[in-house]
């Protein structure tokens, strides 16, 4: 998937951190999909996150905004608070719970780059050892809502086929809106 190009110029006016490091400044902080559960943070984070830009890699998951593994996101120093934050199940340990904090709040993408996730995630399975990664879109997301119950959807015809392949994701989830403001004289 490399070459893939931008719509607004790609990374390459882009910093990012070292891949290897662990810098809570330049990741998002964990959301309530994560509160109560084992937050993955130092080493742990990077190696699960290491390991998720190869799966990513391998299934094509893709930021088409800046044309990149959507993985590549997290360093990105320009989107301190994107990308994602992951916390092993308090309940079972064998469940990964996966959160995306997208780079706005209205981001067209989070439903199809959620989706991608937890397709490749529990596709490739045996590459992590989780039995399931549970994914969902930050509640920051205006839609995280409709995405997040599309996604329950998904998870939940996972767990009852064991077959990636039988997961459907044409949920229906709203097209993004921008709400016009109250001021009649206001162009938006």
């Amino acid at each position: 998937m490399r070459g893939i190009r931008s719509i607004i110029g790609g990374d390459d006016e882009a910093e990012f951190t070292d891949e290897d490091s662990f810098d809570p400044e330049h990741i998002p902080e964990p959301g309530s999909f994560l509160l109560g559960h084992d937050v993955l943070d130092g080493r742990r984070h990077v190696e699960f996150h290491r390991l998720t830009a190869e799966i990513f890699e391998e299934r094509g998951v893709y930021d088409m905004t800046f044309g990149y593994n959507l993985a590549k996101l997290n360093r990105d120093t320009r989107h301190s608070d994107a990308g994602y934050r992951y916390a092993v199940d308090a309940e079972d340990p064998s469940v990964l719970r996966a959160e995306f904090s997208p780079t706005t709040e209205f981001c067209p993408q989070s439903d199809t780059l959620t989706k991608g996730s937890f397709r490749a995630w529990n596709a490739l399975s045996d590459r992590h050892g989780y039995d399931l990664v549970r994914v969902r879109v930050a509640e920051t997301h205006q839609q995280s809502e409709a995405v997040n119950e599309a996604l329950a959807e998904m998870e939940r015809q996972y767990e009852e086929t064991g077959e990636i392949d039988a997961v459907e994701t044409d949920a229906e989830v709203p097209e993004p809106t921008v709400e016009r403001g109250t001021d009649p004289e206001a162009p938006f």
